[in-house]
């Protein structure tokens, strides 16, 4: 795997509020990053301005919004992401396949098969186990509901998922190889858990069959990011060597 090849998997989790710090995070990793991910906390302080800021940086998005509302409202907001020239953004599976179909219903329609950024569908947050499932009445095991959605999301079109890289042998075996997996909760060695629970290391990821891998503290809380997102790409290249 060359070194861009693996660039191109770490996408930078951007949670920061201010637009000056989306200036300077952008500016100091485009070159060692292949995306940088704009959650919730970023786009309702700062809006599309953020994207923007971003792109001007020669950076790539993942919108990260997790849309979830009736079928048309979703649909309508996931069109508005992709006219933004984001690279990827997101929808819950949980919202249904009536309203992911209707999603990439309205997407193909815009488009008509030219170049737009990738939807993909959230099965179970990285941040769930077995006991957050049960206790909003869902007594399904953690590996069977996201092979459970990822299949609902694939037959409704959407391009690919945001799953647990320990759930990503199943999804792949269940998807085929062209189905997107964007893995959370991947902390490299020299990182600690926080708050995620069902984790893995960017070699483990990638080895799994991961496409794209979220890093956000390990890169940020680092005392020289950039020293930290070569070391993941270090690690990501090792992979096959």
């Amino acid at each position: 795997m060359t070194r861009d090849e693996a660039r191109s998997k770490i996408i930078f989790a951007l949670d920061v509020h201010g637009f000056s710090e989306v200036e300077q995070w952008a500016d100091l990793l485009a070159p060692h990053v292949g995306m940088f991910k704009v959650g919730k906390q970023l786009f309702t302080s700062c809006g599309p301005a953020a994207v923007r800021m971003i792109q001007k940086c020669g950076g790539e998005v993942f919108l990260d919004l997790k849309y979830h509302d009736i079928p048309n409202t979703v649909a309508m907001a996931s069109l508005e992401a992709a006219r933004m020239g984001v690279k990827l953004f997101n929808l819950h599976a949980l919202g249904g396949y009536e309203m992911m179909a209707k999603t990439v219903e309205t997407l193909d329609k815009e488009f008509k098969g030219g170049e737009r950024g990738k939807v993909l569908a959230v099965t179970i947050l990285t941040s769930s186990n077995e006991e957050t499932l049960r206790d909003v009445g869902i007594n399904i095991p953690v590996p069977e509901m996201v092979v459970k959605l990822a299949l609902l999301a694939k037959k409704a079109g959407i391009d690919g998922v945001v799953a647990s890289p320990q759930e990503v042998p199943l999804i792949r075996e269940a998807c085929g190889k062209d189905f997107l997996i964007v893995t959370p909760g991947v902390r490299p060695a020299f990182a600690s858990t926080d708050d995620q629970k069902r984790i893995m290391t960017p070699a483990e990821a990638v080895r799994t069959g991961s496409d794209y891998l979220v890093v956000g503290r390990p890169i940020a809380a680092a005392p020289k990011p950039v020293e930290a997102a070569e070391a993941i790409i270090e690690e990501i290249m090792a992979v096959e060597a």
